[in-house]
């Protein structure tokens, strides 16, 4: 449901700004039809990422929750916090591309 809500939400004109005109030609992108047909993947595909990257965030909290008691930090920008042998952990959890998370680790 929130994919559709997103495809309705999303408008050619606000797309067209923020694109380069000339990665369209790069890609030899030359019909309006490849056009949209690229915006809207591109969309979806991030869509996607977001929402895989909110469910590995969770997990990551859930799975720390359990294993050291950790918890969802209320610090702007941090994920994690959790304290282990008397050190305290904050972590940023970073999705870098799919299926690879970066993990940031500050003591």
């Amino acid at each position: 449901m929130k994919r559709i809500r997103s495809l309705d939400n999303l408008k050619l004109d606000k797309v067209l700004k923020r694109k380069n005109p000339y990665l369209f030609k790069a890609k030899y992108t030359t019909t309006s039809e490849q056009i949209i047909r690229g915006i809207v993947d591109a969309h979806i595909s991030s869509n996607e990422e977001t929402i895989f990257g909110d469910w590995l965030e969770g997990l990551a909290i859930f799975i720390n929750e359990k294993v050291y008691g950790g918890r969802k930090s209320g610090i702007q920008n941090i994920d994690l916090e959790f304290d282990k042998n008397g050190v305290r952990y904050i972590i940023t959890i970073n999705q870098v591309q799919i299926g690879e998370t970066a993990v940031k680790l500050l003591k």
